[in-house]
């Protein structure tokens, strides 16, 4: 199977200048046997991330939003993900949906309040966390 993980994550939060702080999304591709597996890959590759590069310094939370599966990669038509659209500032809450189709869209509604992103109104559950 294939899975596609989106994640919104947060870092540097211990900064007390706003300015270094940051908070973003990432995706996720990987090829696996289960979305154990391909949950264990994801954290194992955040790790690498964060060890290798200059992603996710200091206090760190990352939420994994979604996880799309699929048994192969569309020949015929290509498939729609990760649709956002966002209405006004960038503080504004913004629609997100999965994988919009003719059967459903998926959409959810997300947005960050003091540094955590929300998800339909309810607090996102940190997928990983560091420097805590």
């Amino acid at each position: 199977m294939i899975y596609i993980g989106k994640f919104l994550f947060t870092t540097n939060q211990q900064s007390k200048d706003e300015t270094q702080r940051r908070h973003g999304e990432f995706n996720l591709l990987v090829s696996a046997p289960d979305k154990n597996a391909a949950s264990a890959s994801f954290k194992k590759r955040i790790d690498d991330a964060r060890s290798s590069t200059g992603f996710f310094e200091g206090e760190s939370m990352i939420y994994l939003i979604h996880m799309l599966e699929m048994e192969e990669v569309p020949l015929d038509r290509a498939k729609l993900f990760n649709f956002q659209s966002v209405a006004g500032d960038p503080v504004m809450p913004f629609i997100s949906c999965q994988a919009p189709s003719g059967d459903g869209d998926g959409c959810r509604i997300l947005d960050w309040q003091r540094n955590r992103p929300g998800v339909d109104g309810q607090a996102a559950t940190p997928f990983m966390q560091f420097g805590k």
